[in-house]
């Protein structure tokens, strides 16, 4: 946040504070909203300046001041609210009205609420900040309502927070106490605000009594007396009211062995639901991939099933067709071509049902949405010759998946090769389809705290394919803490900036043994099977038992043979005219063989010819000419369409879950 930024706000706040009372309780929301932002020397820096402005408006005459806050509404509060609306992102805006608001109901309680003048105040803010009436009504009641008072909008959640007791979602009107939830969907946040006296934590720190606070993804609510309350657990309710139709991912004992008789995946199982961020991680040759392609399908389990809404995703195919998605490591993307070309025949092949207008409209919808629509008409390139850059080829790789929008996608290393920034990106992309109902696995190594965070659920996998965690992101830390007797176990996270550390967890995993002069050695304290055994006895995840229910409908209809036939055979033959090289040695290669081959046979002998000069019927080397332009025919032929099979064999595969024909291919 800009120092023009801050300094407005600050202004803002002097502007409708009541400095006859001494301005106590006001300055102490000031303080809070500012250590959200910044440093503690830059707190007591802007506080100054927050004091400052103060002290200017109370050196004011009475009248004066009183016309001071009678033109709140002035030009002075619309220019330095307009300043700030080109600044600040739609969340941040939201974060200073409702603190605006907190410090107005604070500072109006002892005059029984806002004045009419700190009203208009508040409405020309929202007004400024382009901010929904409706959520600027509920954040309103957010603040400024009683434990008693029933929320006028389904956008609120009401988590009981009774003594022993599970965490359940019922009326206000039982509760000894309660935490109540506000979704404000234009920019997808969540606060909160505590109605009690229970000690309860969120992310550590203690929640204040009747005081907002943000619920941001990663975040957890605990206490003694509860359940914890993740953030996953949250968005999981409000999406339930949302959408009725679902999917439910079953995994029953699952086992892999590979064809040398090795294990590649120990006994696994778990549930989950739509709406689901849920991350992979593991060591090198922990099996992370195997498991992601024994799960999509793409491998047959030693035993054990994976069902969808009670559907084996592995002996009946045809019944799910359409269902999963699957977004490999590698950029599969058809390098001659362009953004928008890779999109709308990846369309082609998906919805026969939809016209060509149709197609390129949703082509340029799914752009938009990845961010793409700039590149839209560029070429795509190699790795080694970018026209796009690594972070737009991941998204457009995304992007030939989400186009069909699958109801189950799996990603491999989505942020391998990517910057900070557009690995934050791509995860925030992959957030957005849990949101919107999807269920989402993705192979991660190596995330960030904020990457980390955004996970619903997390599976850890050691050495050998054996599970030895599933569970919350965030609670892994304190369960591998607690495992070797951490002292302090139960942080997860630090207290200071909220940063999370997954280096850790895999340096507890993979700690090693030191010998007697104290140096590392090979051996690790504690073997995969030894995790994986303490896995099943502390997690036990038992096979669940899913009743088969109707997959939720989509417009994802596989064109026929021949429309295959012909799809296939324009992005190939389009892709070919683009490839320069190709053109140039394929039109070249054979008729240089040919001139050599003939230079080499045109032999003819002078002192046995009747004529002076060659003549083609008496040269005795046709004949070998002949077969050796066939042979080279045939070998210039084969190999030209080997390499086209073994180059498109990963798209291929990539398109396996279309079901297309492969005759038409």
């Amino acid at each position: 946040m800009s120092e023009n930024i801050l300094k407005a706000l600050m202004q803002l706040f002097a502007l409708i504070s009541e400095v006859e009372s001494g301005n106590v309780k006001g300055k102490k929301i000031v303080q809070a909203f500012l250590k959200q932002q910044l440093t503690q020397e830059l707190v007591e820096q802007y506080l100054r300046v927050y004091d400052s402005f103060i002290d200017s408006i109370h050196h004011l005459s009475d009248t004066e001041r009183a016309r001071k806050r009678v033109s709140l509404n002035s030009v002075k509060v619309l220019r330095i609210c307009t300043q700030i609306n080109h600044e600040l992102t739609q969340a941040q805006k939201m974060v200073v009205l409702i603190r605006l608001i907190e410090y107005i109901t604070v500072n109006g309680k002892e005059r029984g609420g806002a004045n009419e003048q700190e009203l208009e105040f508040l409405d020309t803010v929202a007004s400024t900040f382009n901010i929904d009436e409706k959520e600027y009504k509920n954040c309103y009641h957010l603040v400024t309502a009683k434990s008693t008072e029933i929320p006028p909008d389904d956008r609120f959640l009401l988590v009981a927070a009774e003594p022993m007791s599970e965490t359940r979602f019922l009326s206000c009107e039982t509760l000894q106490g309660q935490i109540r939830v506000l979704h404000i969907p234009s920019v997808n946040m969540y606060v909160l605000r505590y109605f009690g006296h229970m000690d309860i934590y969120l992310n550590g720190q203690t929640l204040s009594p009747e005081k907002i606070h943000l619920f941001t993804p990663g975040s957890s609510i605990r206490s003694t007396k509860l359940q914890p309350i993740y953030y996953s657990d949250i968005t999981g309710r409000f999406m339930s009211h949302a959408d009725s139709t679902g999917i439910n991912f079953t995994v029953n004992e699952l086992e892999y062995k590979f064809k040398s008789g090795k294990t590649g995946l120990h006994k696994l199982s778990f549930k989950e639901e739509n709406g689901t961020l849920v991350g992979i991680m593991g060591g090198s040759g922990a099996g992370k991939s195997t498991v992601l392609n024994v799960l999509n399908g793409n491998e047959t389990p030693f035993a054990g099933e994976v069902l969808i809404n009670g559907i084996n995703i592995h002996k009946d195919k045809h019944k799910i067709e359409g269902v999963i998605g699957m977004v490999p490591q590698d950029d599969l993307l058809i390098e001659e071509l362009t953004v928008f070309q890779n999109l709308s025949y990846a369309g082609k092949l998906c919805f026969d049902n939809l016209s060509d207008a149709e197609i390129e409209k949703l082509v340029y919808e799914v752009l938009a949405s990845l961010g793409l629509s700039e590149t839209a008409n560029l070429k795509v390139g190699s790795p080694l010759e970018k026209t796009i850059s690594g972070g737009q080829r991941k998204r457009l790789n995304i992007g030939l998946e989400l186009i069909r929008e699958p109801s189950v996608m799996f990603v491999d290393e989505p942020t391998s090769g990517l910057s900070s920034r557009d690995s934050e990106n791509i995860m925030d992309l992959l957030k957005e389809l849990t949101l919107k109902g999807k269920l989402v696995f993705v192979v991660i190594h190596q995330p960030s705290s904020d990457i980390f965070k955004m996970f619903d659920k997390l599976l850890i996998l050691d050495l050998g394919g054996f599970p030895i965690y599933y569970g919350n992101p965030v609670d892994a830390v304190m369960y591998f803490k607690k495992a070797i007797n951490h002292a302090n176990a139960n942080e997860s996270e630090c207290g200071t900036c909220g940063n999370v550390n997954p280096e850790q967890i895999f340096n507890i995993i993979e700690s090693k043994v030191l010998d007697d002069y104290g140096n590392l050695t090979p051996n690790r304290k504690i073997s995969p099977k030894e995790w994986n055994e303490l896995y099943h006895k502390e997690i036990n995840l038992q096979p669940q038992v899913t009743q088969a229910t109707p997959i939720p409908p989509s417009t994802f209809k596989v064109p026929g043979k021949i429309k295959q036939f012909l799809v296939f055979t324009t992005r190939d033959v389009l892709s070919k005219l683009t490839n320069k090289q190709y053109m140039v040695i394929n039109f070249f290669e054979t008729p240089v063989l040919a001139f050599i081959l003939a230079f080499m046979v045109r032999y003819f002998d002078e002192s046995v010819s009747n004529t002076i000069g060659y003549k083609f019927s008496e040269n005795e080397n046709i004949p070998a000419y002949i077969l050796m332009a066939v042979i080279i025919a045939l070998f210039v032929g084969l190999t030209v369409s080997a390499e086209e099979i073994i180059r498109d064999r990963k798209i291929l595969k990539r398109e396996s879950f279309l079901n297309l024909s492969r005759s038409s291919y």
